[in-house]
C-alpha cells in the first residue's frame, strides 16, 4: 500500500456478523465466497473465531479467493481500571498474531458499550468520570505501544454507538488525551453520524489522526426515531438504521473527497451493520452495489 489511494474493502459485519458463532450469521465460507464474487480484494477478520484462526488454514482460504486482510478487530474496556489490561491483552494478542500473520498492518479497537449489545441492558453509566478518562487513555496508549513494538501493527480506535466515545465532543476529547504516535482513528462514518459527529470535519481538523476508515451510512429518519426514543444500538440496527449507500448520511462522496486530500494511502472498509440479516441472500447484492457506488466517488478510490 504505497500509492496515495483509498482502497475499498469489506468486512464480515456487512454480512450480518457480530459474534464468533451465531446461527443467525452468514457462514464464513459463504462470506468469503460472496466477497470474492462481489469483486472485493480486501477484508477484515471480524470477531476472532468467525474466520479460521489457524494462520495456514486462513491463508489458504484467502489465497483460493484472491483476498487479503487489512485489519483485525479487538474489544477493550480500559475505562474500567488498570486490571482491564490483563483481561484485554490475551484475546488481543491472539488477534494481533493472526492479523500480523496475514500481512495486515492494522488493529481496529472497539471500546466496551455501556449497554449490552445483545440485550440492550444498561451495564454502567453512559458518562465517564475524570478517572475513567485517564484509565481509558492510559490503556489505549499502552495497547498502541505494545502492538507496534511486538507486532508492527497500528491501533485504529473506533468510536462506537452506545459506547463512551460516541459524540463529536467525546471523539475530540479522546484524541486530546491519547498519544498521536500510538493511537489514530478508525473513523467509522456511520457511527460518527449516529453520534452527531462530522466525519468530514474530523478528517479536516485532525488529518494526522485518521489512520483507517469504515464506510457506512445511517438512515436519517430512523436515526431521528432512535434519538427520540433513546433506542439501543442493537434495536436500532435491527430496525435498519445503518442503510445501503447512497441512501443515507453522511455524504460519502464528500468523505472520500476529504480523505483523498490527505495525500496518503488509506483503507476504506465497507461496514454496513446488518445483524441479524433477514436472509443470507441479502448481503451480496448490497455489497456489489455499494462497491460500484464507492468506486465512483473518488479519483483515487480503488479495490486493490
Amino acid at each position: 500500500m504505497t500509492e496515495n489511494k483509498l482502497i475499498i474493502g469489506t468486512a464480515p459485519d456487512s454480512w450480518g456478523v457480530w459474534f464468533p458463532e451465531d446461527d443467525a450469521q452468514t457462514p464464513w465460507q459463504r462470506f468469503l465466497d460472496e466477497v470474492a464474487e462481489a469483486g472485493y480484494k480486501w477484508i477484515e477478520l471480524g470477531p476472532y473465531g468467525y474466520l479460521p484462526a489457524d494462520p495456514e488454514t486462513l491463508a489458504k482460504e484467502l489465497k483460493e479467493r484472491d483476498l487479503q486482510v487489512s485489519a483485525g478487530t479487538v474489544f477493550t474496556a480500559f475505562h474500567r481500571g488498570v486490571d482491564q489490561w490483563d483481561i484485554a491483552w490475551e484475546p488481543a494478542r491472539k488477534v494481533a498474531e493472526l492479523t500480523a500473520a496475514m500481512g495486515a498492518q492494522h488493529i481496529v479497537v472497539i471500546p466496551a458499550l455501556w449497554r449490552d449489545d445483545k440485550t440492550g441492558e444498561a451495564l454502567e453509566s453512559r458518562v465517564l468520570t475524570d478517572k475513567q478518562w485517564d484509565d481509558l487513555a492510559a490503556g489505549h496508549n499502552r495497547l498502541g505501544e505494545t502492538l507496534q513494538r511486538d507486532f508492527g501493527l497500528f491501533q485504529q480506535f473506533h468510536s462506537h454507538a452506545d459506547s463512551h466515545v460516541e459524540t463529536m465532543a467525546d471523539i475530540e476529547k479522546f484524541l486530546a488525551v491519547t498519544d498521536p504516535k500510538l493511537v489514530t482513528l478508525c473513523l467509522d462514518t456511520g457511527h460518527a453520524e449516529y453520534g452527531g459527529a462530522s466525519s468530514v470535519k474530523l478528517i479536516e481538523k485532525y488529518p494526522d489522526r485518521i489512520g483507517y476508515l469504515h464506510l457506512k451510512q445511517v438512515d436519517p429518519e430512523l436515526l431521528a426515531k432512535v434519538r427520540a426514543e433513546d433506542m439501543t444500538f442493537k434495536d436500532a440496527t435491527a430496525a435498519g438504521v445503518m442503510c445501503e449507500p447512497p441512501h443515507g448520511l453522511p455524504d460519502l462522496s464528500k468523505v472520500i473527497e476529504a480523505a483523498e486530500k490527505l495525500g496518503r494511502p488509506l483503507y476504506g472498509i465497507v461496514e454496513q451493520d446488518m445483524y441479524p440479516v433477514n436472509s443470507f441472500d441479502t448481503p451480496l447484492p448490497i455489497a456489489k452495489r455499494t462497491k460500484q457506488y464507492l468506486l465512483g466517488c473518488g479519483s483515487r478510490t480503488v479495490i486493490s
